[in-house]
């Protein structure tokens, strides 16, 4: 039954567009917590949200999940965030590799859901005038 609900979740976000984006009802709990690096939510209609709103910020967002690890009522996600983004490098494919671990209730929907990348590395380093400085900074620390 686990597997079955990872495999789920994860063809859900591996074919994820505007339109089957309410299907995430079916998948997450109603109390469900997510947290990522700049969202903390707990509520199913607040995450939809937080997807519906990467929609309308960048082009052509999509997931490709490479590994699945499971572990009872828990599995761990590693996965790339492919995106354009218009306003820098609109013909740019951008790349966030990360990771998600996820937790599901005894209904095989999912309860928990955090998301680990590097919001430097992955995100702002690509960035003009940011990335200089963000790059900067990691040759001083390092």
């Amino acid at each position: 039954m686990q597997s079955e609900s990872i495999n789920r979740v994860v063809n859900f976000y591996e074919s994820l567009t505007p339109e089957s984006l309410p299907q995430i009802r079916d998948l997450y709990a109603s109390d469900a917590y997510f947290k990522d690096p700049f969202n903390e939510v707990r509520d199913v209609a607040a995450i939809e949200q937080i997807f519906a709103h990467m929609f309308t910020s960048l082009d052509r967002p999509r997931f490709v999940v490479h590994t699945k690890i499971e572990q009872g009522q828990e599995c761990f996600l590693a996965w790339d965030f492919k995106f354009h983004i218009r306003k820098f490098k609109p013909d740019v494919e951008q790349c966030i590799r990360g990771g998600s671990h996820l937790k599901f209730e005894s209904a095989g929907k999912v309860s928990s859901h955090r998301d680990y990348w590097d919001a430097a590395e992955e995100l702002y380093e690509k960035l003009p005038v940011v990335g200089g400085f963000m790059r900067f900074l990691k040759r001083q620390v390092g």
